[in-house]
Formats: C-alpha cells, structure tokens, sequence
C-alpha cells in the first residue's frame, strides 16, 4: 500500500542521509491494487521511490527472496546490484493477470508463466538481474506441530551464499565513484525497457 512504499523510502532517504549502503529484501505480489491505495496515492509513491533511489550516493543492492512482482516489487527494487534467489520469480505481472489479460482465461497462466520468462536464469540470461543466488540444497515443509528449532543447516547454507554474495557486491560497489554508481544505476534501468522478447 502507499504508505508502505512512503515509510519504505523514508527508511532509504534515512540511510543516505547518513552514507549507509541500502538493502532491500522484495518478496511481494505487487502494489495492493484496490481503489482504496489508489485513492492515497499507490501509484505517485511508487513513482515517487523510484525517482528518489535513482538519485541516492550511497551502494543500493535489492534481493528479490520469493515473489518480485509489478511496480509493487520495482519500487523498492531499484538497486545498483539486483540479485535474485535461484527459486524466485520477477514479473511486470503475475502469470494470472497475464493471462487473464491476453486469452480472457486465468487458467492459462502456466502458458502466461512460460512466455513471462519470470524465472531467474530467464532474467540473468536477458541482464534484468545480475546474480542468482544458488538455493541448492532441498528445503523441507516442517508442519507447525513439528519443532522447527532443531536442523538449521540447509538454511544456513543458502544464507551464507547469499551472504558472501552480498559482501563482494558491497565491497565492488564501495570502490565505485558514488556519482558513477548513480549513473550507472539510472542507465541499468532505463535500459531494462529495450529488452523485447524473441
């Protein structure tokens, strides 16, 4: 909702304020898209954060955990180094509304999903983001009666990749000219519109 992405952006404009690097962690479906978001602004504050983190100094890095979706996830996901979890998706859309959109059919979302290219080796392979963060080890449903504190080792493992990733980009990022690093930001997502699917 609006006032998500409002106290987002203060948290962000807070960080610069003080030269502190920003990380974000995306895992959303989208904007909310009720009438009611729109009303208080939805799409000025999305507009609105992406104007802002284009002009930040300080290293941005976005995460995108789970679900990227929409403006909704784009609004927070402005960064100098977009890196993605091997088993997330990043979509302008869900495969849902997709389909619903072009074949009047929602049930046609696994053709919509297949044509999105929503997948992070999709996304490397067209540069929209620049790493995939390797999630090889098989996570397990642990139901809510079972003790969950017990074996942490599987997400120690994915932790600690996306940890080493994070630390080289910082340290990559650090040694960029701060007003390089903001140029090259704009550039990355301006360029992201020429991509065309074949």
């Amino acid at each position: 909702k609006p006032e998500g992405y409002r106290k987002a952006l203060r948290i962000m404009q807070l960080a610069q304020k003080f030269s502190r690097p920003i990380i974000t962690f995306i895992d959303t479906p989208g904007a909310y898209p009720g009438i009611d978001a729109e009303e208080r602004g939805q799409a000025e504050a999305i507009a609105f954060n992406l104007r802002e983190m284009a002009s930040f100094n300080v290293p941005m890095i976005s995460v995108i955990l789970g679900e990227g979706g929409s403006g909704g996830a784009l609004a927070i996901a402005m960064g100098d180094r977009v890196l993605m979890m091997e088993n997330a998706v990043y979509s302008v859309i869900t495969p849902e509304g997709c389909a619903a959109i072009l074949w009047k059919d929602a049930t046609q979302s696994e053709r919509a999903a297949n044509s999105l290219g929503l997948t992070a080796f999709d996304l490397k392979k067209n540069n929209l983001v620049d790493e995939v963060v390797a999630e090889s080890v098989e996570w397990k449903y642990v139901p809510e009666t079972e003790d969950v504190a017990g074996d942490t080792s599987q997400f120690d493992i994915v932790t600690g990749n996306l940890k080493n990733i994070l630390l080289n980009s910082l340290k990559e990022l650090l040694a960029v000219d701060p007003a390089k690093r903001k140029t090259d930001r704009y550039a990355k997502f301006r360029d992201m519109g020429k991509w065309i699917s074949s």
